[in-house]
């Protein structure tokens, strides 16, 4: 018999919320942990109005979308409700008919996992912009299916339902820009593969969470988030190449927050689990992450840190180790490297690769990238008279890159 998993939406919310604990939760509501316990249960019970709005207040979601059942309705450990209320208020999308369907057939997981795998594999390829929307229309239809399927079949399209979610928060916060947007996202992420019970999916949703406030510098909810991560890496078989990237991660975060010496015990550490290796595959989604990668971590710490030489040599390496097919990623380097001579007072070589990123990023748009090179020119100002720094300025400025940067 299948093991009863409780009101995972609430569950979900609350840490991803940062309430990593039910004693946490019900400190910050002044109720007791009972009460929550309560809550997460099969068979929530309705909280009392006024506790009601503090918890809708305090997770950003309404009583339906964290588990509960209206008025007169089914309890959410039996058929509830998916979240697909929450998500069409949380993209903008129509609602979609309440009103009785005929259930799936169990073909309809492979089906929908199959679109979910070309959407990852166009990632790479495809304008964000342009398969963002995909991403998302795919995820309101796996919000659709869910209340029509169950078991094995329903287990599926929950797991490809967070990660058509964690694709879409993606492309907000890295290529779109859209922290705020993103964190919603990834929210819905962690509730589906809360429903699809499968922590190595929610370890990775909880470690792209973390990048939020690492970007921002706040330094403790980025721990928070990546200790959350960890737990659930532990629940699953992680692979080596998993912990390494969950290493990766908070070593990017505590590089925002000016902690490089931090940082780079971190990559050193996850070099070392790259090195043991591990008997467990990564799963299938797992798909933005090497040796190399991890290298590319590294030298902008280094660069970060003031370790200009070492820097250099790192990112050369990844510039030839990369794919070719790694375009997104080549224009972060190529960033890297100029920064590493703009600051070692070298202005030609830094506009150099500038210059080359720029003509990466006009084959594949990337927001990293721009945001690597508009970093260097500002780093270039003392010598922004300079004949090379003006002629970076004219393709940075260009019609069509200025354009293009405003239309993205």
């Amino acid at each position: 018999m299948e093991r009863p998993a409780g009101n995972t939406r609430l569950k979900a919310a609350r840490v991803a919320a940062g309430y990593h604990s039910q004693q946490a939760l019900a400190d910050a509501l002044g109720v007791g942990v009972r009460q929550v316990r309560r809550w997460e249960s099969d068979h929530p019970p309705m909280p009392q109005p006024e506790v009601a709005l503090a918890l809708t207040r305090l997770l950003g979601q309404d009583l339906e979308a964290l588990g509960f059942a209206p008025s007169g309705g089914t309890p959410a450990g039996h058929a509830r409700r998916t979240v697909l209320a929450a998500t069409a208020a949380a993209v903008g999308l129509a609602a979609v008919p309440t009103q009785a369907v005929a259930v799936q057939p169990a073909t309809a997981a492979e089906d929908y996992e199959a679109v979910t795998r070309s959407h990852r594999r166009l990632y790479w390829s495809v304008a964000p912009a342009t398969l963002h929307p995909a991403a998302l229309a795919h995820a309101t239809l796996g919000c659709a299916l869910l209340p029509e399927t169950a078991g094995q079949t329903r287990q599926r399209i929950a797991a490809a339902l967070a990660e058509s979610y964690l694709l879409a928060g993606r492309i907000e916060f890295f290529d779109l820009r859209e922290p705020e947007r993103a964190g919603h996202t990834l929210l819905r992420a962690l509730q589906a593969a809360g429903e699809a019970d499968d922590p190595l999916l929610g370890a990775g949703i909880l470690a792209h969470t973390a990048f939020i406030p690492g970007w921002d510098g706040r330094r403790e909810e980025a721990v928070e988030r990546m200790v959350a991560a960890r737990t659930y890496a532990r629940r699953g078989t992680a692979s080596a190449e998993l912990l390494a990237w969950l290493d990766a991660v908070e070593a990017e975060c505590e590089t925002r927050c000016g902690n490089t010496r931090t940082a780079l015990h971190l990559i050193g550490h996850a070099e070392d689990v790259l090195a043991t290796g591990s008997e467990h595959p990564s799963p299938e989604w797992f798909d933005w992450f090497s040796s190399v990668r991890l290298a590319a971590f590294k030298g902008n710490t280094q660069l970060k840190a003031g370790h200009l030489p070492q820097a250099r040599t790192t990112l050369l390496g990844v510039l030839d180790a990369l794919d070719p097919a790694e375009e997104k990623q080549r224009s972060v380097v190529l960033g890297d490297l100029a920064a590493v001579e703009a600051a070692s007072g070298s202005p030609e070589a830094a506009c150099e690769y500038a210059l080359r990123a720029l003509d990466q990023l006009e084959r594949t748009w990337y927001a990293m990238g721009m945001d690597r090179v508009r970093e260097v020119r500002r780093a270039l100002a003392p010598h922004q008279h300079e004949r090379c720094v003006r002629d970076l300025d004219d393709r940075l400025y260009g019609w069509g890159t200025t354009v293009s940067a405003l239309a993205r």
